[in-house]
């Protein structure tokens, strides 16, 4: 770990994992298998758990590079990379999870994550307890003497809500029994919306924080990774062996297009925060526009918290259209910049309906319980010029 600031961490936090003094860039190693000196040698890679050069699913320098600079902008011990944000997501979950033992969710999640919550664990003999992610009490309340792990996504996916993650890492910690890894409460936080650039949920308390890297981490609309960051003892003893098991490996060449997106990320946080914060206090004046939902609006429900917890809003704007669904999906088809397309975090605008992008694998009930109204849009907002994005939503509000 160093004090450098993000900037300087996402352009030199590998130095550790640089194996070659010739190369400014680090070289692509696309090999799925690495040669030993003698069987001593092989014998000690292949007992050593997270060996970057001995099989690519143990590890591969290339993914080497890449966790030592997420790590250091999260400011955790480790990290590891998986093939997608449900793979790190599952990974990390599957290995800290028994059956037996009961976990707690907030209301709203990504909609994978929440299938993973409400419908696997489950068929695992695994107690699952869902609680209003904005009410701590709630939280405490529904702690049990087999609960094993909270699990977090702030800001929530779509409705921007807020969970407090210094206020749930102390209720872990409160309520455990003990201070050992296997018997204590886990926290762990989704920090996709947000990312280290706005928020650092270990520094609040959080024992593992998790990405989907295919979005703001990458940045270009152009890889699928994951990312587990948390303690060494967490990692090696708890969720490197549920890695292997699982399979869910990064490639080399996306761990090296992830390794060239976050090389810029604090640029590119920078100006999607500015855009998105003006995009979202544009569009509060906007008389087509019902209600706006973006952390750094004063407007939000839990602005006070965001100020708290956020150095900035990141790229999702949540949007409510005055209107029903037909209104809505007119307004959506109506954008010529933005694109109508998921995911988030890219160089480019998207907007999705969020209850046509839903409706595929939520009924209306839960919708309704996920707070995802019809008329209710997710924007992610890119590098464009403020003013032509404006000028864009403008005209479809318009039209719709």
């Amino acid at each position: 770990m160093t004090d450098w600031h993000p900037d300087t961490q996402a352009i030199h936090g590998d130095a550790g994992a640089r194996r070659t003094v010739d190369s400014v860039a680090p070289p692509i190693y696309y090999s799925s298998t690495f040669r030993a000196g003698s069987a001593d040698e092989f014998a000690s890679m292949a007992g050593d758990t997270r060996h970057p050069g001995f099989y690519t699913r143990y590890g591969n320098p290339t993914h080497e590079h890449v966790a030592e600079v997420v790590a250091g902008l999260e400011g955790t011990e480790t990290a590891m990379v998986t093939a997608s944000g449900m793979g790190a997501i599952s990974t990390a979950v599957l290995a800290l999870l028994k059956a037996g033992d009961h976990c707690i969710a907030q209301t709203r999640h990504y909609m994978a994550t929440a299938k993973l919550f409400g419908e696997m664990l489950p068929r695992f003999n695994v107690e699952v307890t869902i609680v209003e992610q904005t009410d701590l009490a709630a939280i405490e309340a529904a702690i049990k003497p087999n609960t094993r792990l909270i699990y977090v996504e702030t800001p929530a996916n779509p409705t921007m809500v807020l969970t407090d993650l210094a206020g749930v890492a102390a209720l872990a910690k409160q309520h455990s029994k003990s201070t050992d890894d296997d018997k204590r409460i886990i926290t762990l936080a989704d920090n996709t919306f947000a990312g280290p650039f706005n928020t650092r949920p270990a520094a609040l308390g959080i024992d593992v924080v998790l990405h989907s890297a295919t979005k703001s981490l990458g940045g270009h609309s152009d890889i699928t990774a994951g990312v587990i960051c948390t303690t060494k003892a967490l990692a090696d003893h708890f969720v490197w062996e549920t890695s292997l098991t699982l399979g869910s490996t990064l490639s080399p060449m996306d761990a090296w297009l992830l390794l060239r997106g976050i090389r810029t990320l604090p640029l590119r946080m920078e100006r999607i925060n500015s855009n998105a914060l003006a995009l979202a206090a544009w569009l509060e004046t906007q008389p087509e526009v019902a209600k706006v939902h973006y952390p750094m609006l004063p407007s939000h429900a839990q602005h006070e918290l965001a100020l708290k917890q956020m150095s900035g809003g990141g790229p999702v704007v949540a949007v409510e259209i005055n209107g029903g669904y037909e209104q809505t999906s007119k307004f959506v088809a109506a954008l010529k910049l933005a694109s109508q397309a998921v995911s988030l975090g890219g160089v480019e605008t998207l907007a999705v309906h969020t209850a046509a992008m839903w409706g595929g694998s939520m009924n209306d009930a839960q919708m309704v319980e996920a707070g995802i109204a019809p008329n209710f849009v997710r924007c992610s907002v890119g590098l464009e010029n403020i003013e032509d994005l404006k000028k864009d939503f403008g005209q479809a509000l318009k039209a719709k």
